[in-house]
């Protein structure tokens, strides 16, 4: 089926990254300078529009008008490594590419598109350790990214001192999820991780210091199965009309 929205891709030469990326924006059936949309960011980009169907998703929710004027940017890795790099808490590239998602993508979607310009309608969205990266900048940067989008998110000491530590995440607006069966999860550095235990020592944080907090246990495993039929739930709590 053909898509009812747009994609346009847009280029930025990266002088944090030393790189050039790509931003996949994907703009409703509906799109018209005169009216304003909610952005929404997402890590993953690729795997996002590919395996998660995101634009068809998006063309669905908006013919129906269950959700909000919403226009999806993606952003992708070159591979697992990078991936790693970018997203870890500890990688090499990551706080150059918080700094990217901050510096760089967010003016140039600004400039862009007709968007509200404030932080309550932007939405940083992940799976995996794309999650952690879309929690860790939100914390980063509250007053440029109010919203999270989290599937299954990557979850140590790190990451949990950022959450218990930061004030401003109790403005936020934030949905995770996890799956029953991440309890062996294979990583890039070859080993078999619990996500499952660590995302639920997360969430007993969160629900006592965010107010739109969403959490929930999907019946599955780590993988875009999960996530993709788990995804219109997502997008309708945070963008919902």
């Amino acid at each position: 089926m053909a898509r009812k929205g747009t994609m346009i891709d847009k280029v930025i030469d990266s002088q944090y990254l030393n790189e050039t990326l790509t931003v996949k924006i994907f703009r409703p059936e509906n799109y018209s300078s005169l009216y304003k949309y909610h952005i929404c960011i997402m890590q993953d980009g690729n795997d996002y529009f590919q395996l998660g169907r995101i634009a068809t998703l998006s063309d669905r929710l908006h013919e129906k008008d269950e959700i909000e004027n919403t226009i999806f940017a993606g952003i992708h890795y070159k591979d697992r490594y990078d991936r790693w790099d970018k997203y870890h808490p500890g990688g090499e590239n990551n706080e150059a590419y918080v700094k990217f998602l901050c510096y760089e993508v967010l003016p140039l979607l600004d400039e862009e598109l007709p968007s509200y310009h404030v932080g309550s309608s932007r939405v940083l969205m992940g799976d995996s350790l794309g999650g952690t990266v879309a929690l860790m900048t939100a914390l980063k940067y509250p007053n440029n990214f109010g919203k999270i989008i989290m599937q299954s998110p990557y979850v140590d000491d790190t990451v949990i001192a950022a959450v218990k530590n930061s004030d401003a995440i109790k403005n936020m607006t934030i949905y995770h999820t996890i799956g029953l069966e991440e309890t062996e999860v294979p990583t890039t550095k070859g080993t078999q991780d619990d996500f499952l235990s660590p995302n639920r020592a997360l969430q007993e944080i969160l629900k006592e210091k965010v107010e739109h907090y969403t959490y929930k246990e999907l019946e599955g495993k780590h993988t875009w199965k999960q996530w993709q039929k788990d995804l219109p739930e997502a997008i309708k709590v945070i963008f919902g009309k």
